[in-house]
């Protein structure tokens, strides 16, 4: 059974059909956004009870639910073959392990027009209500692939028409230098260790964000998000 908890996840789960089982609101909680979920979930069809507050807590394992969770089937993971053949941009993640960073990537993602994130089965984050919640809503419109080995799905990738970008600080051109080609799949390392060296081998080219100051990288997922809108400015020029 899936968790989902905030205002903004339990919006976007209930505008894009996804079966909800029931919904919970805190009693005494109120505002036009938890009036939306009420709503929402009249016009769906979707069950709404109103519980104390610390039942929430204990549901959501947080007290940062925002006085709704809602419980629903667990969100399944996109195929590749059914995401692959119409792609413009795919996003892979090699090891990104911390939820809160795989959200805001897949928000990201979905914000820059992109087609799939794809992240490995071990040693990754998956999804996860944090991940839900991250994502404010963009995990119920952007498929996320889940495969067993990131360098075989690569190879893959490129066999099908893909050129494959690896994001690192030591990459030979810079992010904003990159001709995009129609077919694209941008891979972004771990936190703190960056791309696998294997990984690196399976890319066409690297690139880098060039750093003004005296760290050498940023948070995963703003350097995704700064790729990425770099990408959908060069596509929207074409």
């Amino acid at each position: 059974m899936a968790v989902l908890i905030g205002v903004h996840p339990v919006v976007e789960a209930l505008r894009a059909g996804r079966p909800l089982e029931r919904i919970l609101i805190a009693r005494g909680a109120g505002g036009h956004r938890l009036q939306e979920v009420i709503d929402l979930a009249r016009t769906t069809g979707t069950p709404v009870r109103f519980e104390d507050r610390g039942a929430l807590d204990r549901l959501a394992g947080a007290k940062s639910h925002q006085g709704v969770v809602a419980l629903g089937a667990e969100k399944k993971y996109a195929q590749l073959e059914d995401i692959a053949p119409a792609a413009e941009l795919l996003v892979v993640l090699d090891g990104v392990e911390d939820p809160h960073n795989l959200g805001a990537i897949i928000r990201t993602a979905h914000a820059a027009g992109a087609n799939a994130v794809i992240v490995a089965e071990r040693r990754a984050a998956g999804l996860t209500e944090t991940v839900a919640k991250a994502a404010a809503g963009a995990l119920e419109y952007l498929p996320v692939v889940q495969v067993v080995n990131i360098n075989q799905t690569l190879r893959s990738l490129k066999g099908e028409g893909y050129f494959i970008y690896g994001l690192d600080e030591n990459g030979d051109v810079t992010y904003d230098a990159v001709d995009w080609p129609e077919r694209s799949a941008i891979v972004m390392g771990a936190e703190g260790k960056g791309l696998h060296d294997l990984v690196k081998r399976n890319c066409d080219a690297l690139v880098r964000i060039p750093m003004a100051g005296k760290i050498a990288s940023l948070n995963v997922s703003v350097a995704t998000g700064i790729v990425l809108f770099a990408w959908r400015s060069r596509r929207d020029r074409k």
